[in-house]
């Protein structure tokens, strides 16, 4: 049974983040999703609580029925994908994350324990990610999948939020409904 794993903040989960699952499952013929939300990222700060961040991925991916979301105690990569050894499984990112995929803790490990899937999208160099591919000679353990661009980021969400603006076309409708229940956003950092 092949699975796909997304980790992420998801601080808050938006349509990207949706679209990237929907493209990985249908691209690489997968029979699962993991969400894992990193509870305490190791690359950058979350401005909400895990549990909140949990809430919000959970209500962002409900509509994939072959998703999981958990939270993922382990700030690393490597750590999380150590403790749970998956068989058969793809590690997803887009093609901006691999550009940093090298400065990751053991990124050689990543590839003994799962395959990196790579999400191309318009405006992504190629050579960049065949860059990467050489110098860690992952030759097929690293695989692209193409998907629709979608141009949002998690911080431009919490911007406008703080400015009062309406994310109502960049998170799905539940995410939208919860972030204004629970005031979520509302300065800016």
């Amino acid at each position: 049974m092949a699975i796909g794993i997304l980790g992420g903040v998801f601080d808050p989960p938006h349509i990207g983040h949706v679209a990237l699952a929907r493209a990985a499952l249908a691209e690489l013929g997968l029979d699962a999703l993991l969400v894992l939300v990193v509870a305490d990222p190791g690359h950058k700060t979350a401005t909400t609580s895990a549990e909140t961040r949990l809430e919000l991925a959970r209500l962002a991916f409900q509509d994939v029925p072959e998703a999981v979301v958990e939270v993922d105690r382990h700030a690393r990569t490597v750590d999380s994908l150590e403790e749970r050894l998956p068989d058969d499984a793809y590690f997803i990112l887009g093609a901006d994350e691999l550009a940093s995929f090298e400065s990751w803790k053991s990124p050689q490990r990543v590839l003994e324990l799962v395959r990196v899937a790579v999400a191309m999208r318009p405006g992504v160099s190629r050579a960049a990610v065949d860059g990467v591919r050489e110098r860690l000679g992952a030759g097929d353990r690293i695989v692209e999948f193409e998907m629709p661009s979608v141009a949002i980021s998690s911080a431009e969400i919490r911007a406008r939020v703080a400015r009062g603006e309406s994310v109502a076309d960049d998170v799905p409708s539940a995410v939208a409904e919860a972030i204004v229940r629970l005031g979520l956003y509302t300065s800016a950092e």
